[in-house]
């Protein structure tokens, strides 16, 4: 997949009229976001290839594969009072799809209330597949995650997995499953 900021993002393939949207459906509930797809483009394709298997990618164990990137991954990070974080194939917090794109920040779209959908980086332009929900404002994020959407349905999911026990790195005791992401049109 290329990212480069110099081309078009590559299209958005969800057939329908409307605007795009996604169920995060996970082992603790669903969360229906709404994604942001005319102001960063590049973030919303990435994430929709991962989630429908549209782009091949690099398994943990250097095998390509085109299969859904978020289907059967673990939220691998939670922490009350702040953010649910998935997207690592690796279930660790440091994988990724094999390659990284540069951040596209639209300052319009803030960190500033609860159910923001934004990417989970290591710094700057190091974007992938892992992405964050907030649970509360988290101005602190803006201009340095980009925001990609929001949710509209699901905030109980979000502070119900913000509260599970964690072990070391606020990693879950017990794994919290995303099953699948759908994406679609409404």
């Amino acid at each position: 997949m290329s990212l480069n900021p110099d081309t078009p993002a590559p299209p958005v393939d969800v057939p329908g009229d409307g605007e795009l949207r996604a169920t995060i459906k996970t082992s603790m509930g669903d969360m229906t976001v709404r994604l942001f797809e005319k102001q960063v483009p590049r973030t919303v394709a990435n994430f929709v290839a991962l989630a429908k298997g549209d782009v091949e990618w690099t398994k943990p164990n250097g095998d390509k594969t085109s299969e859904p990137l978020y289907s059967g991954t673990v939220l691998h990070r939670v922490i009350p009072e702040f953010m649910i974080q998935a997207g690592c194939p690796q279930g660790t917090g440091r994988g990724g799809p094999g390659w990284r794109f540069g951040d596209e920040i639209d300052r319009s779209l803030r960190h500033d209330k609860p159910g923001v959908l934004s990417m989970a980086n290591a710094g700057p332009n190091t974007n992938g597949s892992q992405f964050f929900i907030t649970e509360v404002p988290t101005p602190h994020l803006d201009g340095r995650h980009a925001v990609f959407g929001e949710l509209i349905d699901g905030i109980d999911v979000v502070k119900n997995i913000a509260r599970v026990p964690c072990g070391p790195g606020n990693r879950p005791k017990q794994d919290v499953v995303l099953h699948e992401i759908e994406v679609f049109r409404a």
